[in-house]
């Protein structure tokens, strides 16, 4: 099978628009960085990497017959937030469980952000004190089990889409997207750079930019601070999700890079680094990035070309996956 074989659903504007980042270039004095924006690739409640991995889950959710859509993140999942959406948009209803997976203490982190919006769009949501963990969560499948015993038709949608069958599409076609856009663009991006954490962005990256057979590196800079759980299911999403769209061969283990060293020591907590990468996008270039996710692989972005271990003649393509809405609950830090 080829990724034109799967449905898809479509939730996006059409392809979420590539800019040069020049002022941030010039400042870091080397690569020439370019951002390519899920923060602003729909209309349903601000988008992000997750609608678009939801484009192709939907077909099969539908065609099962579904009602409700079941969830599961953080109290200020970006996830959750877009499974919301997608439920309202399909007059489905959507069921999320927020389980607390960042130990900081702003009173208000249950209430602000993407969790006000779940709620906004008619979620049901459940708070769970559980902490943080990629794998598949008891409080979901619970969840699950609760909506089947009340008579609903649930559809199960793991954290980040990640473990889902289909997860690893949405991104497998971006990387199809990217390739058009060079050429309209008269551009080759020989870096990307994505954050990871559940996998499936940056494993789907990875599985459709192998069938592309150009020199081209696809790093993700971890954020999950469990670096070994992350680098393992990226390797393994990206291999099934190679095989679904018919790459024909077995992916290399050189085409799959996580890197650490910008996690910090915990998920969702920032440190001197992600503050640093958000002043800097958002005083240089006004883009607005986040302390979870963009503000980790930005820092890694930052440094990778300071050292050149990026190089200067490099094109540099930054994934911006959203989830700004969160900023809300870390207001203090910017005071």
């Amino acid at each position: 099978m080829a990724i034109t074989d799967f449905e898809r659903y479509p939730l996006t504007f059409g392809p979420s628009p590539i800019h040069e980042l020049p002022r941030l270039s010039e400042h870091l004095g080397g690569a020439k960085i370019w951002a390519k924006r899920e923060d602003v690739n729909s209309g349903l409640a601000f988008g992000g990497n997750k609608t678009r991995k939801l484009e192709y889950i939907v077909p099969d959710a539908i065609a099962q017959g579904a009602d409700t859509l079941v969830s599961i993140g953080g109290y200020q999942s970006n996830h959750t937030r877009q499974v919301a959406a997608v439920a309202a948009k399909l007059g489905m209803k959507a069921r999320l469980v927020q389980e607390n997976w960042v130990d900081w203490a702003d009173p208000l982190s249950d209430r602000v952000g993407n969790i006000l919006l779940s709620r906004i769009m008619g979620a049901e949501v459940t708070l769970d004190n559980a902490g943080f963990d990629i794998g598949i969560r008891s409080s979901w499948e619970q969840a699950i089990a609760e909506v089947e015993e009340a008579g609903g038709k649930p559809y199960a949608i793991p954290a980040g889409a990640s473990e889902h069958h289909l997860g690893g599409l949405g991104f497998a076609n971006w990387a199809y997207e990217v390739e058009q856009q060079e050429k309209d663009l008269g551009v080759f991006f020989d870096t990307i750079i994505v954050c990871t954490v559940t996998g499936s962005t940056h494993a789907g990256m990875i599985a459709g930019f192998a069938g592309q057979d150009k020199p081209r590196r696809v790093i993700g800079i971890d954020a999950s601070a469990t670096i070994e759980k992350t680098r393992a299911q990226v390797a393994r999403i990206a291999r099934h999700t190679a095989e679904l769209i018919g790459l024909g061969r077995e992916l290399r283990d050189d085409e799959i890079t996580v890197l650490e060293g910008w996690a910090g020591d915990y998920y969702g907590i920032p440190v001197e680094s992600t503050m640093e990468a958000i002043r800097l996008s958002g005083s240089l270039e006004a883009m607005i990035i986040d302390l979870v996710y963009e503000g980790k692989s930005m820092a890694g972005l930052i440094d990778l070309v300071k050292s050149k271990d990026i190089p200067e003649t490099s094109n540099v393509l930054y994934a911006h996956l959203g989830g700004q809405l969160a900023l809300n609950a870390y207001s203090g830090l910017f005071r």
